[in-house]
């Protein structure tokens, strides 16, 4: 025989839990088409049915046989095991009944804690929500006031223009009433002006008139 026969018979010694479950798995594996057969749950037991009716039965009083403590001994054991029966049934009715009250009192405490921290959720949201509308209010408050104050100052300087318009006209207006006064008046001295020179010139005519007039007579005098 060979080395690899001899270590292939050698029994392998599972010395822990995981080399069990290694050699469990191997062996598996050595034969894969083979089925396995999975052991199937334990069925509940049913409970053991009360008899209807006891036939012979006998009192402890004379005429009871010797073979009758057996039968009666057989149905005490039966009764009894149907009472351990019920009461066992019964306490893991209440095992179960605790362990779903159990599950359902969880369940409403996580419920109450998912709740809970929703709620806080919700409203850190809020309060978040809150400071961001406060923060854009702000924000179209300055920037409402500085569009006022723009409007403002833009009223303003047209206003102050509409002064100034207003006093250059009026500046000008006056400018414009004094000259024409200016010219009215010079108008007025040149007419008063020609006034005089016309009166002067007829009083200069007149005059020159006169002085001529006594020298005719002379000369008239003269040739007479």
């Amino acid at each position: 025989m060979s080395d690899k026969e001899k270590d292939e018979e050698k029994p392998v010694v599972a010395k822990t839990a995981v080399d069990l479950q290694r050699l469990k798995l191997m062996k598996l594996m050595k034969n894969v088409d083979k089925p396995i057969i999975l052991p199937e749950r334990p069925k509940a037991k049913n409970t053991p049915s009360v008899p209807e009716f006891v036939r012979n039965v006998m009192g402890s009083s004379a005429g009871a046989g010797s073979g009758e403590f057996h039968v009666y001994r057989h149905l005490r054991r039966k009764e009894y095991a149907r009472q351990k029966f019920i009461q066992e049934k019964a306490h893991k009715e209440l095992l179960d009944d605790e362990y779903h009250q159990k599950l359902e009192d969880n369940k409403r405490l996580a419920e109450e804690a998912t709740a809970k921290r929703r709620a806080k959720r919700l409203k850190k949201k809020q309060g978040r929500k809150q400071r961001k509308q406060m923060k854009t209010t702000k924000e179209s408050a300055i920037t409402d006031e500085k569009s006022s104050k723009e409007e403002s100052s833009d009223e303003n300087e047209e206003t102050e223009a509409t002064v100034k318009t207003n006093e250059i006209n009026e500046e000008s207006m006056s400018c414009s009433i004094n000259i024409s006064k200016d010219k009215n008046e010079a108008k007025t001295a040149t007419e008063k002006k020609l006034l005089l020179d016309t009166e002067e010139n007829q009083e200069h005519t007149l005059e020159t008139s006169f002085e001529e007039k006594p020298n005719k007579n002379t000369q008239c005098k003269n040739d007479t």
